[in-house]
């Protein structure tokens, strides 16, 4: 028997229609999983990773410990010289997820009495570092860059470190702050700015390397987090930052250190997906300039149906559908689903009450007959 309480809360979802269940994989029309640029399914990616471990006579199927054991093979060096380069970092640190980034970040950089400034809407795995860390933690308004300036003021005679966290894309609503701004204000007030690049790398930037190299902000940020399960379609995640925060991480992440490392295959699938990038790079039809011209025809689509008033604005691949209950944005997903269109809902309290969404991911391989269609399918049912 569960115990009284769990079921207690068990009970309490389900009274709330938002009860979560795994779901199974399906035949849909994607417009909810992140593989954006469709690499998780690429052939190609998936024979140079074979290839690659057969050229270097790699048969091993396990990291056989962690990376301070002997789990350290000779691949972590060699990829994350590649991620450093092609972020135009001075280092890159490889973790086994981007919650397991976020964490380990979060939880033992700021130290006690350091004051965290973070957004709102800072995904789950930076909060739950946060409250790890022994810092003292504070939330602004969501891209509110007035808000935080007036956050740092008010800490601004503690003689103790101040991190400011935000993220380049956000999960749930797709948009982005005023990073130059925010990279200023921080400058200004001699902060740390960490930023979450998870949504924006592989999509952003004129090599798919994210926001902050967009925007030439690389040496004005001090940690950027980067992971791989998103565009990039593998799986794993990375610190960016200089060296000498590379050797902090290694002596006091715990999720690093007490970690199993990742095998050798998951980081030649991650060298096979970058080499693939910077050869799309190169390509007029490729998955990036593809991504970018379905994200400009989903958001014509959407005016042209005068619906724009339901969307938060976004020019990322994730565009959100505002649609107020938990009951109503899962039935009109129900709905879609019926129809051939995968398109999750986002419940609260994922996200805040009455802000209940149908969340959107696009990709390169969406065609704009599918798009189209799911969009005249929801003016349908709002």
């Amino acid at each position: 028997m569960l115990p009284k309480k769990l079921q207690n809360k068990l009970d309490k979802r389900q009274q709330d229609n938002a009860f979560r269940q795994l779901g199974t994989s399906n035949n849909l029309v994607d417009f909810s999983s992140n593989d954006y640029l469709g690499f998780s399914k690429s052939k190609t990616i998936f024979d140079n990773t074979h290839q690659y471990l057969l050229e270097n006579n790699n048969t091993q199927n396990g990291a056989t410990g962690s990376r301070l054991l002997s789990g350290n093979h000779k691949l972590f060096t060699q990829v994350e010289q590649q991620i450093s380069d092609f972020h135009n970092s001075e280092t890159a640190l490889i973790f086994n997820s981007g919650y397991d980034a976020n964490l380990g970040f979060f939880s033992c950089v700021p130290q006690r009495n350091d004051i965290i400034l973070y957004d709102e809407f800072c995904h789950a795995s930076i909060r739950d570092g946060i409250n790890m860390s022994n810092a003292k933690a504070y939330k602004f308004e969501h891209n509110d860059l007035q808000a935080l300036e007036k956050e740092i003021l008010r800490f601004a005679l503690n003689d103790n470190d101040m991190y400011v966290i935000t993220e380049s894309v956000f999960s749930m609503d797709g948009d982005s702050p005023d990073l130059k701004q925010l990279s200023k204000i921080c400058k200004k007030h001699n902060t740390n700015l960490i930023i979450d690049e998870a949504h924006a790398v592989g999509i952003f930037g004129k090599n798919g390397n994210g926001l902050v190299n967009e925007l030439q902000l690389e040496h004005q940020v001090f940690a950027r987090i980067i992971t791989f399960g998103k565009a990039l379609g593998c799986h794993g995640a990375a610190i960016l930052g200089s060296q000498k925060l590379k050797d902090y991480l290694i002596n006091f992440s715990r999720p690093f250190i007490y970690t199993t490392a990742l095998p050798p295959h998951s980081l030649a699938t991650i060298k096979a997906a970058y080499d693939e990038l910077v050869i799309q790079i190169e390509s007029e039809e490729s998955q990036l300039n593809q991504i970018h011209q379905n994200i400009y025809f989903f958001k014509s689509e959407i005016e042209r149906l005068q619906l724009q008033q339901l969307f938060i604005d976004s020019d990322s691949a994730i565009q959100c559908c505002i649609i107020s209950g938990n009951e109503q944005v899962k039935h009109i997903s129900e709905a879609l689903k019926k129809q051939g269109f995968d398109v999750k809902a986002i419940l609260s309290p994922t996200v805040p009450k009455e802000k209940e969404r149908l969340r959107f991911c696009l990709h390169s391989y969406n065609s704009s007959t599918e798009i189209t269609k799911v969009i005249q399918l929801l003016a349908t049912f709002v």
